[in-house]
């Protein structure tokens, strides 16, 4: 495959862009065709009068990750996207009204675990966080920043002993509260399973890096555009790079060929050759839509999908004094709220994620912001009656913020977004967390970065490895230019 062959990426969220900004870094003519009108893929945005909202992600956490995306290309992170690190990272807000601020440095957090739990639980902390940092050094070269998807990835003895040894294929919920006791200190380092679309009792320690990732690595967010300024950073430097976006240009099918892939065929009936294509918009769709039957491998069969959520999107005529970036308000009820996700219904007593995006000035005119909450819930598998659902659960989500202290935000300008919007968005079972981490779904075991029996057939983005969330949907994209580079060589 000569340094010129096209390459086509479909899809221009954070995976594509990746594998868009690797590969014309490296001399590959790259294509890009998204079909909205701007970058962003699941890194959205929507406006509601003079609001913006982040619709996606709504922090950054490892930013040397997207460092490292533009660096490829020559590029500085820093000048070209000033990022601000939140302080605090979070708040943890518990129901018997304490609360546990997530800051940097271990002796701030301890001194924060202290103030808390006591001194006991503090000491049993400081412990834990070192555990975790082990479980991270093991876990991230091996297991997240390598191809997993291909089984040579699996063939690591020594990285899997490690891992094995610092307790990553325990339980999550059983390897937590073996080093922690206090129940609010257990949840603070276990409510982060819901990012991989499972419940405590059933992820795998290895899971737990993700709080490491937050309460070590810290929490970060753009200073101007908020989170969807990271896609339009990109996609300047994917073109500067060399690459040529096309906004507002659907794909209709991946044609191929005996020897692999051949062209990527536009619904206006363009037709751009290709050696080599990233699909990198939601697999369930391009599978039903795009691409050919023996593209799907045996791991995309039976899909399992994450929860989904409802958002709810307002705009305030006020600032929040005080009010952190994120707050995580736990509700009573814990194992029934899992138990509950886990059946297909609304859990009785929810725990939010609200959002104040203060350190973003285009959010909303001066003195105003603005404000988001998030509610778990199950995705369209579920079988739930949503146009019967969706007005209830949002008069409860509303009664709830009031009873919070948010004041009465029903006539507040904004927008929901629930699981058939987040389907009509191409969202498969109506979630924006693409596939669950079981087991089953996790390494080599989730849907392969390659096609083993249609050359020139990559994937990026949250349904292959390493998974769901910002970082991981960056690496996916390196990793599939990594791959269309190694089949030049």
């Amino acid at each position: 495959m000569a340094a010129g062959d096209p390459v086509v990426v479909i899809g221009a969220g954070l995976g594509g862009l990746s594998a868009a900004v690797h590969l014309a870094a490296r001399g590959r003519a790259v294509t890009v065709v998204e079909a909205r009108d701007e970058p962003g893929g699941c890194c959205g945005t929507a406006n509601a009068g003079p609001y913006r909202f982040d619709t996606g992600p709504s922090v950054l956490t490892m930013p040397g990750v997207l460092a490292e995306t533009f660096g490829a290309a020559g590029e500085d992170l820093d000048a070209l996207l000033p990022l601000r690190r939140l302080d605090p990272f979070y708040r943890l807000a518990f129901h018997d009204g304490s609360h546990l601020d997530v800051v940097a440095g271990e002796d701030e957090m301890t001194a924060n675990v202290r103030a808390l739990c006591g001194p006991a639980e503090a000491d049993r902390y400081r412990r834990f966080r070192r555990r975790l940092g082990a479980m991270f050094e093991a876990e991230w070269p091996a297991f997240v920043d390598a191809d997993m998807t291909r089984l040579r990835g699996m063939a690591r003895p020594h990285a899997l002993l490690r891992l094995a040894a610092s307790g990553g294929f325990r339980r999550l919920d059983r390897f937590v509260a073996a080093h922690l006791t206090d129940e609010r200190l257990v949840r603070a380092h276990t409510f982060q399973s819901l990012y991989v679309g499972l419940p405590p009792h059933k992820a795998l320690a290895i899971y737990a890096v993700i709080a490491h990732m937050d309460t070590v690595g810290g929490v970060y967010f753009p200073t101007d555009g908020g989170m969807h300024a990271i896609p339009h950073a990109l996609a300047g430097v994917a073109e500067k790079a060399g690459a040529c976006i096309q906004y507002g240009a659907r794909a209709a099918r991946v044609e191929t060929r005996a020897s692999g892939v051949a062209a990527v065929r536009l619904e206006d009936g363009e037709r751009l050759p290709a050696s080599a294509v990233v699909v990198a918009c939601d697999r369930g769709r391009a599978h039903a839509e795009l691409l050919p039957d023996e593209a799907r491998d045996w791991r995309t069969r039976r899909p399992r999908y994450s929860p989904s959520c409802v958002v709810m999107h307002f705009g305030l005529d006020r600032r929040l004094p005080g009010q952190a970036h994120h707050t995580l308000h736990f509700g009573r009820e814990w194992d029934g709220a899992f138990r509950a996700l886990a059946a297909g219904r609304p859990q009785p007593d929810p725990n939010l994620l609200v959002t104040y995006p203060e350190a973003d000035a285009t959010a909303a005119p001066d003195g105003h912001a603005t404000l988001s909450v998030l509610e778990p819930v199950p995705n369209l598998t579920s079988g739930i009656d949503w146009d019967r659902a969706v007005p209830r659960l949002t008069e409860r989500l509303l009664g709830r913020l009031a009873g919070l202290g948010y004041g009465d935000l029903s006539a507040a300008p904004g927008l929901t977004l629930d699981p058939p919007a987040w389907a009509r968005l191409g969202h498969s079972a109506g979630t924006p967390f693409a596939l669950d981490h079981r087991f089953g779904q996790t390494a080599w075991f989730r849907p392969s970065g390659r096609s083993r029996r249609v050359p020139g057939l990559h994937f990026a983005g949250m349904h292959t490895a390493p998974g769901v969330g910002v970082p991981p949907a960056l690496i996916s994209g390196r990793l599939a230019a990594e791959r269309i580079l190694e089949g030049s060589r």
